[in-house]
């Protein structure tokens, strides 16, 4: 049985956006996974057995990472989405490595059971295509900000869209991590970090970042978080709420 605590499948903007006749058919099959911080969910090129819809604070980064095991961020999935977009896209593997930023929950789903509901459902192609593209614009948008705009920028811009995704204004994440997700030095982040927190916008300590000013940090982002963001509004239906049943399998 669900706990009360445990978070229900409409707790993902996907889920809670299906078809009614979907929802009931897929509810069976979603398992409630924990997401540890670290875990990789699949490494480029793997055959995608499950697709992952994240909750109660689960962000998974997708990253590029090259031979030379140097990496760099390309999108962030939230509770807004979805991750294994590659399944019903065609082409079944992805060139990218998917790593829980943020940790918390997600609901699997077997790949096999999103396929035959693709294929049997337009409105449901409808709402997965329209959430590829605000991921496309997403991952699009990332590369012209780590082309064109400063560390201080991109650290704004990677700090919005995780407090998008997430219920508090606390990340636990250290500096060599997010050089990693932003493809920097690590010195590019930690004096991009000070000087934020020397105007009171964050506080960093030791893993943990605190946002203590948000309007403050929006005046110091760059355009493309607000590109992003109203393509992920313009493209995804509003958050609305649905009585789910009770009953889910855990893993």
């Amino acid at each position: 049985m669900l706990s009360p605590v445990e978070p229900t499948p409409t707790r993902n903007r996907l889920l809670a956006a299906l078809p009614a006749e979907v929802f009931d058919r897929l509810l069976p099959d979603l398992v409630l996974a924990p997401m540890p911080l670290g875990k990789v969910i699949y490494e480029s090129g793997a055959e995608l057995e499950h697709v992952y819809f994240p909750v109660t604070s689960c962000i998974v980064s997708m990253l590029y990472v090259m031979t030379d095991g140097s990496s760099a961020e390309i999108a962030v999935v939230g509770d807004e989405g979805m991750v294994g977009i590659a399944l019903f896209m065609g082409g079944g593997t992805t060139s990218s490595r998917a790593l829980v930023q943020s940790a918390g929950q997600a609901f699997q789903l077997e790949a096999k059971a999103l396929q035959v509901e693709f294929e049997r459902h337009s409105r449901l192609q409808a709402l997965l295509l329209r959430y590829t593209q605000a991921l496309i614009t997403q991952t699009s948008q990332t590369a012209v900000c780590n082309r064109y705009h400063s560390v201080e920028q991109q650290l704004c811009r990677w700090l919005l869209l995780s407090l998008d995704r997430l219920s508090s204004n606390e990340l636990t994440m250290t500096q060599e991590l997010i050089a990693n997700m932003l493809g920097v030095r690590r010195e590019g982040v930690t004096e991009a970090a000070g000087k934020l927190q020397a105007r009171g916008l964050i506080r960093y300590s030791r893993g943990h970042i605190t946002v203590l000013d948000r309007p403050g940090l929006e005046t110091q982002v760059c355009e493309c978080y607000s590109v992003v963001k109203k393509e992920y509004d313009r493209l995804l239906p509003a958050r609305k709420i649905r009585r789910s049943k009770p009953e889910l399998v855990h893993s």
